[in-house]
């Protein structure tokens, strides 16, 4: 049951940032993000409002919250990008999500909200992305937690990964279901 549980929580496997990142695995990334809103709109567009309450696994988020924390951490995400590329490595404010997954509109709204706010947001970033240069992908910003340094290029992992692991939260639920 437990290893069943983690396969739930990480369906793509746990976050690590690979040693070596070539040109086509950076692209790869950045199309990651590109298609996003795209596979997701995709993914919920004939799910139920009662579907929309269903927890991704038990004691997880509803699909709704999960829809609106992926707004939320891509919003943060993209603050970060231009916080680290204007700025000689900012100390970034992290955020409690899990709060924030409480609120009110993340528990309520309509999820064409934070759906059209993705491809709105996303259309930016990767704009942005594929303007950097090589000496961009190593500016940083720094961490609160930990106080761990985060490079533009890690970031960029991180969020594509950040993409594809909620995505395929949803997919699984949607598969389990048979919706």
């Amino acid at each position: 049951m437990e290893q069943n549980i983690e396969k739930l929580k990480y369906p793509i496997g746990n976050i690590k940032f690979p040693e070596i990142v070539s040109k086509e695995l950076l692209e790869e990334w950045i199309l990651d993000l590109e298609n996003l809103p795209t596979n997701l709109i995709e993914l919920v567009k004939d799910l139920s409002a009662e579907q929309l309450e269903e927890p991704y696994r038990p004691g997880g988020w509803t699909v709704r919250q999960l829809i609106h924390h992926i707004a939320d951490s891509h919003h943060h995400s993209y603050t970060r990008f231009k916080w680290a590329l204007s700025e000689d490595k900012p100390l970034i404010k992290a955020y409690e999500e899990k709060d924030w997954s409480e609120l009110f509109d993340a528990k309520t709204a309509p999820i064409k909200l934070s759906l059209h706010y993705l491809s709105a947001l996303h259309a930016k970033l990767v704009y942005l992305l594929r303007g950097l240069s090589s000496d961009d992908l190593k500016k940083s910003y720094m961490h609160p937690e930990g106080n761990v340094e985060v490079t533009v290029l890690e970031n960029i992992y991180k969020y594509a990964w950040h993409s594809n692991h909620h995505y395929a939260h949803i997919k699984g639920l949607v598969d389990r279901k048979g919706w």
